[in-house]
């Protein structure tokens, strides 16, 4: 193509240099980044610099490359012993392999030079020829490989993001990072209906090393983890007026950016962490869209915009939320996504707003469990007992409770052939449980009479009601100048609710946790000595069977979640209990009024401290083909999203 096809301009100018801050008398101006699109894809150049070329002034202004207010796109190869020819081949593999990367950066392109070889400048030597790309050979350099633009004025170099729509409404805020090891909102807009747009960096910048496992991977983060230089807002707006941008990072996110994550921005949860339906309980913000089916379904909560994005954006590898009775597992079902709850207290949860810090943990939505794998060992560190690169002898007793018996359905028939597949996977059997018969055999003499739907009817509404009273709303309602800030009616009913029980209710409460708790993993899944295999069990259970639960309908007043169920049993039992998407099945939808496809997943639990034996579990049957790795878009196979089709599409 020839550089006058190239087609580059500015779309939001907000600078006229991207290194200038002048402060004159009191005024201070400074750089926040700038928008261009080029060759009709959107593109952020950051306001930080990643380095200088060592090149001439006339080097750089004689370079073969389309211009804007300044700056070039260009191509930076810090490949040593890279050959003309060699180039060619490299590059054309970044633009099929980055997303970020396209064939017109490489109209000039910046080669360090290979050890014991003088750098030889192509274009001082010899103006370039018509559709011929500049060359340029420079003295080592530090700055990773991939696209920039570089401000011909200095030789400075500026990493490029691409901009995308955040069309499923799964983030609350655009982030990048900043040189001090901060962060600050993108100022970007793309094009979109109502929507953020969020800025991915090339992933060429980026490479795998035994310390970096996670370098280069794209990371949202759940808006209630608190990010050095970002406000939050917990899915309130009043808490994100009311208080400061945070001055640390906690430990947990932390982790994740030492290993190489990069986080592009916070991710929208229903208010303050509690179960919430979209659009009848969402009322401060709007509830992100499941892309999955009629992309009109509940995206389940709270981990709702990580569910929809990971779902949503293949651009996006993987998202952070926390599961206190199912805000992981619950989007990762409906989603058809890789999730887990693991095992209770695995990393500090600091810096992270509580629902219950006796129940709360921290979880990934993934579509790659190769991905999940080496973001929980990054996250929970010496606390994650991996199984990578290790033969398990996994335990040959699976459990299965509230199971189908029978498939009477599509949904039933996927659910039974994989129980029957995994048992023989591992040369196994299955075992239905028959929890309250167990119970009653066996149960510890202080639960008295009690069944286990009798002793944990109220457990987990007191303990996220009474934790959450003390630790979030009264020191949030005091913060309002003496008003009482507005808040949705979900976290309001539950926490009058724990206003109406007493302390001694709250004590009940940990009594009951801890008494099913040592029964359970002393009787029915106790781990065992052998770190191959780690867990006496497997325990399988229903996540999702295909269900609707469209957004769009008027439900009841909102009320609080008593009783016991399936998803229940970790959070309590502090065990690892995590999904697996095994496909999906047709339903007739009411928004499209067509047949579409709704996911079919199944959770799968082990004793407590065993996480690494279930992502390695799910490596292997992906190996095996037992189970598939889903795509992102409107199904698992990564068809389009209907609320996304093009006009054109409709009319073909």
């Amino acid at each position: 193509m020839a550089i006058s096809d190239r087609k580059l301009s500015a779309r939001a100018l907000s600078f006229s240099v991207l290194s200038f801050v002048a402060n004159l008398a009191s005024a201070k101006l400074a750089s926040t980044g700038l928008s261009v699109n080029f060759n009709d894809v959107d593109y952020y150049i950051s306001p930080f610099s990643s380095g200088k070329l060592d090149v001439s002034k006339k080097t750089l202004c004689n370079l073969k490359a389309p211009s804007v207010l300044g700056f070039k796109p260009i191509t930076v190869v810090n490949h040593e012993g890279v050959s003309e020819k060699d180039l060619t081949g490299l590059l054309s593999t970044w633009a099929q392999t980055d997303d970020v990367y396209q064939d017109a950066f490489a109209d000039a392109v910046f080669v360090a030079e290979s050890k014991g070889k003088k750098p030889r400048n192509v274009v001082a030597e010899r103006a370039p020829k018509k559709d011929s790309k500049s060359i340029v050979s420079v003295k080592s350099t530090k700055i990773p490989s991939g696209p920039y633009f570089l401000e011909v004025s200095t030789g400075s170099v500026y990493p490029v993001y691409r901009l995308y729509e955040d069309f499923a409404g799964a983030f609350v805020e655009s982030l990048i990072p900043t040189p001090e090891g901060k962060f600050q909102p993108l100022s970007a807009q793309t094009s979109g209906s109502a929507s953020l747009t969020i800025g991915v960096p090339s992933r060429l910048y980026y490479t795998k090393t035994a310390e970096k496992p996670l370098a280069g991977v794209r990371i949202g983060i759940k808006d209630i983890y608190r990010l050095a230089g970002v406000k939050g807002s917990n899915g309130n707006r009043a808490w994100y007026n009311l208080y400061p941008a945070s001055n640390y990072t906690g430990p947990a996110v932390q982790n994740l950016i030492d290993a190489g994550a990069v986080v592009v921005g916070l991710q929208k949860t229903s208010q303050f962490a509690n179960g919430e339906s979209a659009t009848s309980d969402w009322v401060d913000y709007h509830a992100p869209f499941n892309p999955r089916g009629d992309g009109y379904q509940d995206t389940s909560s709270s981990s709702s915009g990580a569910g929809a994005s990971v779902a949503a954006y293949e651009w996006l590898d993987i998202a952070l939320g926390s599961d206190t009775g199912g805000s992981v597992r619950g989007p990762a079902g409906v989603q058809g996504l890789f999730g887990n709850r693991p095992s209770h207290n695995l990393v500090s949860l600091d810096n992270v707003m509580p629902l219950s810090p006796t129940l709360d943990t921290p979880g990934f939505l993934v579509r790659d469990p190769q991905i999940w794998e080496d973001a929980q060992a990054a996250m929970y560190g010496k606390n994650y007992k991996s199984l990578a690169k290790t033969k398990p002898s996994y335990p040959t007793k699976i459990w299965t409770y509230n199971f189908p018996t029978s498939a009477r359905t599509d949904a039933q028939k996927i659910l039974l052939d994989f129980a029957d597949s995994l048992a023989k996977f591992v040369s196994g059997s299955l075992t239905p449980l028959n929890l309250e018969g167990e119970w009653a055999a066996s149960k510890p003499a202080e639960a008295g009479a009690l069944t286990v739907s009798q002793l944990l009817n109220t457990t987990y509404a007191t303990l996220i009601t009474k934790e959450q009273i003390e630790l979030v709303r009264e020191p949030f309602y005091p913060a309002n100048d003496g008003r009482r800030p507005f808040v949705n009616p979900v976290p309001l009913s539950r926490w009058g609710y724990g206003d109406s029980i007493g302390d001694d209710v709250l004590q009940e409460a940990y009594r009951a946790k801890l008494t099913f708790m040592s029964w359970f993993n002393e009787k029915i899944l106790p781990p065992v000595d052998d770190e191959k295999q780690c867990s006496s069990g497997l325990f399988l259970y229903v996540s999702s069977q295909g269900g609707q639960n469209p957004r769009n309908r008027y439900r009841s007043q909102p009320g609080v979640p008593f009783g016991f169920s399936a998803g229940r049993i970790s959070v309590y039992t502090e065990i690892p209990d995590v999904v697996f998407p095994l496909g999906e099945v047709t339903g007739f939808s009411a928004i499209s009024n067509h047949d579409e496809f709704f996911p079919v997943g199944v959770s799968v639990m082990a004793a407590k401290g065993c996480d690494g034996l279930l992502t390695k579990l799910a490596l292997d049957l992906v190996e095996a083909g037992i189970i598939k790795t889903p795509k992102a878009g409107g199904t698992l196979n990564g068809d389009k999203i209907l609320m996304r089709r093009a006009a054109e599409d409709l009319h073909q």
